[in-house]
């Protein structure tokens, strides 16, 4: 998709002007976010890993979000988005070649792309995203929100992928 490649091209450049290193965690989007990132030539200078979390295990194993978050608010819920954002850069906290001096950033996503799972409170379309910074070692908490999309699973993972690369966009040019 050709819009998403721009969009990528343009969240890289500027993830590189402000030497910010992006990673991902993705659970209704299964990598296509880290495969749309990666397919810009020179991403190796902004993007850092991407993990995709399908199940709630995988969620809780991988990214440390907790299991009373998954029982309170399940998986598709902005606090669960958060936990997953925030548990990419606990994980690369824990990594030997972490660099404390540089800022890095992490995107999630966790929704029902269809064409079944949805329900009346979360119904198919419906994605949760969270975006977390961490800074001088420090884990702060940016952003999360809730979309509805509209159309098949294909388009709904499209769009969502659009809509996190576009949250990035519009963070990176606020400061």
């Amino acid at each position: 998709m050709q819009d998403l490649a721009l969009l990528s091209q343009r969240v890289g450049q500027l993830l590189l002007d402000k030497q910010i290193i992006l990673s991902t965690a993705e659970s209704c989007t299964g990598g296509l976010v880290a495969s749309t990132v990666i397919d810009v030539p020179g991403s190796s200078q902004w993007f850092e890993r991407g993990y995709v979390t399908y199940s709630n295990q995988a969620k809780m194993d991988e990214l440390g979000v907790l299991r009373d978050t998954l029982m309170q608010y399940g998986a598709v819920s902005e606090q669960t988005a958060a936990e997953m954002a925030e548990g990419v850069l606990n994980q690369l906290k824990r990594v030997p070649h972490y660099i404390q001096d540089k800022v890095y950033w992490s995107v999630s996503t966790t929704g029902v792309a269809g064409p079944t799972g949805g329900s009346e409170t979360k119904p198919v379309g419906m994605v949760c995203f969270g975006l977390a910074c961490l800074r001088d070692g420090e884990l702060f908490h940016c952003q999360t929100e809730t979309v509805h999309f509209k159309g098949d699973r294909t388009a709904i993972r499209q769009q969502a992928v659009a809509h996190v690369l576009t949250m990035v966009l519009t963070r990176l040019m606020v400061g």
